[in-house]
């Protein structure tokens, strides 16, 4: 049996419970803050304030909620996609890994902001330049990660694999691809956050929907508190997206537990 106060259900609990009495914490210490330096509402909404925006406002929250979700998805797919066949073809071929392995890396140093209004021209102001950015920012980690993992496969395994004449497919299937999996995940838990912000900044070069969108709307018109409320459901889309990820390791990487 397990400890007393080990049990899924309580450790689960202590994780949840933590992070939520630290927000409050946080939001106790921001409103004294306000009240005690006076600071202005435009400057810094109060916490109430922000509170106030996301029910009055959760309309016009949701509706550039969808878009955004839909760009970070997508362009979160298409990145690991891409990656994970990327990171497959340079171990099965190192001449290929020497060859592009370098120009993954130099595209990766090019800002993101100097990226997107060129994807803007090239795919217009439809979902496909905010996706494909997402991808971009989406890609690198995974790549790197999943490179990583598929050559840290047990040597004694692979050796084994040679002994029985095993294909390199068979030998990806049974060998690399599980070893690959907790890099892979440890990836895509970054790359959930980062497609989330890869969506904002495209969204902040040239649309007329999404939280980006929204908030440069909102920073000009001084609206702050609506800001602030773009700013939490942002953050909250990020986080869903990074316990997804989490529990789907979970439920695949049984061998990791």
């Amino acid at each position: 049996m397990p400890p007393a106060g080990r049990s899924p259900r309580a450790v689960l609990l202590r994780r949840l419970l933590l992070p939520l009495v630290v927000i409050v914490g946080l939001a106790i210490v921001w409103d004294l803050a306000i009240r005690v330096f006076a600071v202005p509402p435009y400057v810094v909404p109060a916490p109430a304030s922000v509170g106030q925006a996301l029910v009055k406002e959760r309309a016009r929250l949701l509706d550039n909620a969808i878009p955004t979700i839909v760009e970070s998805l997508g362009g979160f797919a298409l990145g690991n996609l891409v990656a994970v066949a990327a990171a497959l073809a340079f171990v099965h071929s190192q001449v290929l890994e020497r060859a592009l392995y370098p120009v993954a890396v130099a595209v990766r140093t090019l800002p993101i902001v100097a990226i997107a209004p060129i994807l803007v021209l090239l795919l217009g102001n439809g979902y496909a330049p905010k996706v494909a950015i997402a991808a971009l920012i989406t890609f690198f980690p995974t790549l790197v990660n999943m490179v990583e993992g598929l050559e840290s496969a047990d040597v004694q395994a692979m050796e084994l694999m040679h002994v029985l004449s095993a294909s390199k497919t068979e030998i990806v299937r049974y060998v690399r691809w599980p070893s690959s999996l907790p890099y892979l995940f440890s990836a895509m838990r970054i790359a959930s956050t980062s497609s989330v912000l890869g969506a904002l900044v495209a969204e902040w070069i040239g649309t007329n929907k999404g939280l980006g969108y929204l908030i440069v709307l909102t920073t000009y018109d001084f609206r702050t508190a609506l800001l602030y409320a773009a700013m939490v459901v942002t953050s909250a889309i990020a986080l869903a997206f990074f316990f997804l990820v989490s529990i789907l390791e979970w439920l695949l990487v049984r061998w990791e537990r």
